[in-house]
């Protein structure tokens, strides 16, 4: 701290009263030297990549997670899956076939999350907002063929869109003539009497239609 006067430029000491070049009285304000610099607030648009940066960072952690805590599925089972979508889009189903096609990455065995969640009668299970799905057993021993596979990768294509069980039971469920799995010829499998005990039981306005006001509304 160091006091300069005024009329001859002569910096001095700050217990001096006098300049000691010129004698000229010193005012009395001291000269400090560089003012130190406070440190600058982060701009919102700073504050909102960084945050973005980070949840980037965060979901590619959770997603090699779910990856390396699975099994990929073998040759044969992605040609079988494969065959299911093509299903799908041969039926009008194009942009779920594109997300089930080149979006997902498919599993054969439960990941921690699966795990923790638990899926143990499941068909299919989808990891939203991963795009990861876990295909069990039961995809490929006992849906009886590719259409009925196509009507799981249908239901499950819905998951990946964010929709809920609800909305991936109810869509499905209007959807399955345009797939070819209607009730004549496959009301007798299990992966038919399992989804028709769900949709029933998560949406029973879709069986009050007919004469006896049980049937199906969407034959």
């Amino acid at each position: 701290m160091r006091n300069k006067c005024e009329q001859c430029g002569l910096v001095n000491q700050l217990t001096d009263e006098a300049c000691r070049r010129c004698g000229a009285r010193l005012v009395e304000h001291a000269e400090t030297g560089p003012e130190e610099t406070k440190p600058k607030k982060r701009r919102l648009g700073q504050r909102i990549a960084w945050i973005l940066g980070m949840t980037t960072v965060v979901l590619i952690i959770c997603y090699l997670s779910l990856l390396l805590t699975s099994d990929e599925l073998g040759y044969d089972k992605r040609k079988t899956v494969e065959r299911a979508i093509a299903v799908l889009d041969a039926n009008g189903f194009g942009k779920q076939a594109f997300v089930l096609r080149r979006l997902v990455s498919y599993r054969a065995t439960d990941n921690w999350w699966n795990m923790q969640v638990g899926h143990h009668d499941a068909y299919a299970a989808t990891n939203f907002p991963f795009e990861v799905v876990t295909l069990y057993p039961d995809f490929f021993e006992v849906a009886v063929d590719d259409n009925e596979r196509a009507a799981i990768l249908l239901h499950e294509s819905y998951h990946l869109f964010g929709s809920g069980e609800v909305t991936a039971l109810e869509q499905t469920w209007r959807a399955k003539h345009r797939l070819g799995w209607t009730e004549d010829r496959y009301g007798q499998t299990r992966v038919w009497a399992n989804t028709e005990e769900l949709t029933m039981a998560q949406l029973p306005n879709l069986f009050h239609c007919g004469s006896d006001g049980k049937s199906d509304c969407a034959p």
